[in-house]
């Protein structure tokens, strides 16, 4: 798949991190039906493999589907079997270098410019500022855009919507939410209130220009 377009074109990542597989699966195919089309499964979720690949399997082999916490070349590899087909990453270990080996792009977490750096040689689609809001919040996207004025920024931790219209108008391509999104429903809590929080994340990305939209 093309991560940067489809990052570009939608804007949002949904994270889910779940205790209950069952409710994991379900909220991301709620998450799929309101019209979220980046969701990432976080391999630090219980039995997230399973949760994979049962969500693929009510996809179909097209659509866009993460796997997160990719630490090292087992956790690429089991994404990559489950029907991932796209991993990110918290920072810039061996589970880079062996999702793109596969051939699942990557979104890899940096925090700094030299990491940046790190990240363009190795050859991912895009860079998760992660943590974001420790790492300085939309300033902190806005100075990194000085030096580095064409990759794909993503922040994620932290962003709920407030932070989302922020970052974006910042210059941010797509924020990354987990919780200010999901909530406990992948823990066994509400559906309706996910899809209403997800209706409220769809509007903000949607009414939100970018940096180069609004010039």
């Amino acid at each position: 798949m093309d991560l940067r377009a489809a990052l570009a074109a939608h804007r949002l990542v949904a994270i889910v991190r779940g205790t209950d597989p069952e409710a994991s699966v379900r909220t991301v195919l709620a998450l799929a039906e309101e019209g979220v089309e980046l969701i990432e499964v976080s391999l630090s979720g219980a039995d997230a493999l399973s949760v994979i690949a049962r969500a693929r399997k009510e996809f179909g082999p097209d659509r866009p589907l993460g796997a997160g916490t990719v630490l090292t070349a087992d956790d690429a590899r089991g994404a990559h079997r489950a029907g991932a087909n796209f991993a990110v990453t918290p920072a810039l270990g061996e589970g880079v270098g062996a999702a793109r080996q596969l051939g699942l792009p990557v979104l890899a977490g940096v925090m700094t410019p030299t990491e940046i750096l790190a990240a363009r040689s190795l050859g991912v689609a895009a860079l998760k500022i992660f943590p974001a809001r420790e790492a300085g919040g939309p300033s902190y996207l806005k100075a990194l855009r000085g030096p580095f004025p064409h990759e794909l920024f993503v922040p994620v931790g932290g962003v709920d919507e407030a932070a989302a219209r922020a970052y974006l108008a910042a210059g941010a391509t797509a924020v990354g939410v987990g919780s200010p999104l999901v909530g406990d429903a992948a823990d066994g809590g509400s559906l309706t209130e996910l899809r209403a929080r997800a209706r409220d994340f769809l509007a903000v990305v949607a009414e939100t220009p970018s940096v180069g939209e609004a010039s």
